[in-house]
């Protein structure tokens, strides 16, 4: 009787160990990644909210991933999403024209390539607004197509009726840059931007058409601002799908409130990851602030390109 006793404890402690290893395997891989990310912000005077959704969303990465960073020109991506889902529903469509009379355009302290390259106003198409707002991060772009679907709060709710709670869009971006401390009322969290960009790629729900899935993730992987955040220390070929936002300096406190990225990153492989850095409260240069992106997305890339080999 003892012998089988002793058996069955042995059998136990052997499924425990075998059961334990297999759980703890992935967290210590995925805990090596964590210690490369502490290590480049340890020294930054700033605070830096990070996470990564990778492995075919098995792995999950984030730091200070539940806090509230403002998003500044990051809510054109929702934005876009928004407008595309008043498309889908025939409400309106790509190719229909937009006036905009010169008057319509935000001033020239706003960025604007849209206004520049037409200063008398013009004819554009809906098509043609997403792809300057989220694309070149055009405010004239983005307000005008707020104003298309109704206010913020309309892609606010949009947002939330998709699956994500942790966001508030308050502000277009003539407001938004009026006063300093209204950008704040423009937020998300890191982890709700991953699981926002992790949502419409995947589209299980169907959220977006397959025309206007097509139109969007191309418009994302087109962006030309922030080349030296995500794409910043990664292979020229890398494909990225991404959307940038930027806050000025206080001039009283010297801070700068956000450089952010959110995006896809594609792999050699075939795979991708998911990645959202947003840098608030900083005393860094910009210069800093986009290094410090860039080295947590090429970390990020060498942890699934090389370390995970």
């Amino acid at each position: 009787m003892d012998k089988v006793i002793i058996s069955l404890l042995v059998a136990l402690m052997l499924q425990n160990c075998n059961t334990n290893e297999s759980n703890t395997t992935p967290y210590n891989k995925t805990d090596l990644l964590r210690k490369k990310i502490e290590q480049i912000v340890s020294d930054k005077n700033a605070v830096v909210g990070v996470s990564i959704i990778g492995n075919n969303g098995k792995d999950t990465l984030s730091l200070h991933g539940d806090k509230r960073f403002p998003m500044q020109s990051v809510f054109k991506f929702h934005i876009a999403l928004a407008v595309l889902s008043e498309v889908d529903k025939g409400i309106l469509s790509l190719n229909q024209i937009v006036e905009i009379d010169k008057d319509e355009f935000l001033p020239e302290d706003f960025w604007s390539p849209l206004r520049d390259e037409n200063p008398n106003g013009g004819s554009f198409t809906i098509e043609r607004l997403i792809q300057y707002a989220v694309s070149h991060s055009d405010n004239t772009a983005c307000d005008v197509l707020i104003r298309l679907i109704g206010t913020p709060k309309t892609v606010e709710e949009y947002i939330k009726k998709s699956g994500i709670e942790d966001i508030q869009i308050t502000f277009n971006e003539e407001k938004m840059q009026a006063k300093w401390e209204n950008m704040f009322q423009n937020w998300t969290t890191p982890n709700a931007a991953s699981e926002t960009l992790k949502i419409f790629f995947e589209n299980k729900n169907n959220l977006l058409s397959k025309s206007s899935y097509d139109f969007f993730w191309k418009t994302n992987k087109e962006t030309t601002t922030g080349k030296g955040r995500i794409r910043g220390q990664l292979p020229n070929e890398t494909i990225v799908a991404h959307k940038t936002g930027s806050s000025g300096t206080n001039k009283k406190t010297g801070i700068i409130a956000a450089v952010n990225n959110i995006g896809i990153v594609f792999l050699p492989n075939g795979k991708y990851f998911i990645i959202s850095v947003f840098v608030t409260d900083s005393q860094e240069n910009y210069k800093t602030n986009e290094k410090i992106i860039a080295a947590i997305a090429k970390a990020t890339y060498d942890f699934y390109t090389i370390e995970t080999k």
